[in-house]
């Protein structure tokens, strides 16, 4: 009597309809942790706003663009603000005109007058003396040994201590026009959303793959979840790098770059908020995609479709491929450009090695023993 060979379902006593009903078990689990992860991030979106800003805060102040904290978005909470909101919203009280024009400043009037800033302002005292003569000649007679007779001493002078509340509205200004704008009304809150969402989905993408993983698995032989647990940890360790390296490493040099144009065409930067954040949280995740080469390089060897000695002679041509990619996924600044490349080019070699440690098996002479 022959033997039946082993088959995936044989142990298997689900229908396709019970396999449905799994399948939206899991869906519902981790829908769920997303909402939840979800609120909890836009309970505490400002922190994540100022994560995702602080890039392009740091590079403005770099640039002598920016002056304000880069973490001055305030401690309290979305639900605090709108508990504040809704609080003066039904109290109804109606605002003053002079009240109106301090909330604009930013600056109340009675403390700008009291203790606004005040400026320093170093004169050449001979250039006062000589000022204040020709102002009122009778009362500031002509300066005698003002000048000195070394050209090489430098010339005393005289600090002069303006105070004006003038001074604080200009320097508000100032702060407000080199901070990051939003062109309509309802940017900034659709950019806090967006912002918070997206962060749900990231910090519950453990969750979500722990219950796709425990639908998967239960259809996958023993030696095949050995590989995914080695290549899913692995892909998640080469995307994590390749995230936080963008954020901390390339985003500098970029705006670097990009903000020293600015400065060489004599050219006022307005960064948008919300192209600020879109480009945040793009860049971020091409580089964690792309760090992902060398499990592809190890995905096409284990199909034999190529081998490690394909790649080692095609070096040349891999190269060119790189540069290409790094070309599309980045901004159009050769600096972004190098900062993928090496690293891809670096991976590339990891790759190599992880295709030596782990060669494909030749399906030919499989066949050959078993002829035999």
């Amino acid at each position: 009597m022959a033997l039946r060979s082993k088959d995936l379902f044989d142990d298997s006593s689900m229908s396709f309809g019970d396999h449905l009903e799994e399948l939206r078990y899991y869906l519902i689990r981790a829908l769920l942790g997303v909402i939840l992860v979800s609120i909890f991030t836009l309970i505490f979106g400002n922190k994540l706003v100022a994560l995702v800003r602080s890039p392009i805060d740091r590079a403005l102040i770099r640039h002598g663009l920016g002056e304000h904290r880069i973490d001055d978005l305030g401690d309290d909470s979305f639900i605090e603000r709108f508990v504040s909101w809704t609080t003066s919203l039904t109290e109804g009280k109606k605002k003053t005109e002079e009240e109106l024009e301090e909330e604009a400043t930013g600056i109340p009037r009675a403390n700008a007058r009291l203790n606004g800033p005040q400026i320093d302002v170093q004169i050449p005292q001979a250039d006062l003396l000589n000022a204040l003569h020709k102002a009122d000649p009778g009362k500031f007679p002509t300066p005698v040994g003002t000048s000195s007779t070394d050209p090489k001493a430098k010339p005393a002078e005289i600090t002069l201590r303006i105070r004006a509340p003038e001074f604080s509205i200009f320097r508000e200004v100032v702060k407000k026009t080199n901070r990051p704008v939003t062109l309509n009304v309802q940017e900034a809150f659709l950019t806090y959303v967006k912002v918070a969402l997206v962060s749900g989905v990231v910090l519950s993408s453990p969750w979500i793959f722990f219950n796709a993983w425990m639908f998967v698995a239960s259809g996958l032989y023993p030696h095949e979840r050995k590989f995914v647990y080695l290549y899913g940890s692995l892909s998640l360790v080469l995307f994590l790098i390749g995230a936080v390296f963008c954020f901390y490493v390339v985003f500098p040099f970029i705006l670097e770059f990009l903000l020293s144009f600015n400065a060489w065409l004599d050219v006022q930067p307005q960064i948008r908020l919300s192209e600020w954040v879109s480009f945040a949280v793009f860049l971020p995740l091409m580089f964690g995609i792309s760090f992902q080469l060398p499990l592809v390089m190890v995905f096409l060897n284990r199909l034999n479709i190529f081998t490690e000695t394909v790649y080692r002679e095609q070096r040349r041509m891999a190269i060119l491929v790189i540069a290409g990619l790094s070309m599309i996924l980045t901004p159009s600044d050769p600096a972004s450009m190098l900062l993928m490349m090496f690293p891809l080019i670096f991976l590339y070699e990891f790759g190599i090695y992880l295709c030596k440690l782990n060669p494909a098996a030749n399906p030919f002479e499989r066949e050959g023993e078993l002829s035999t």
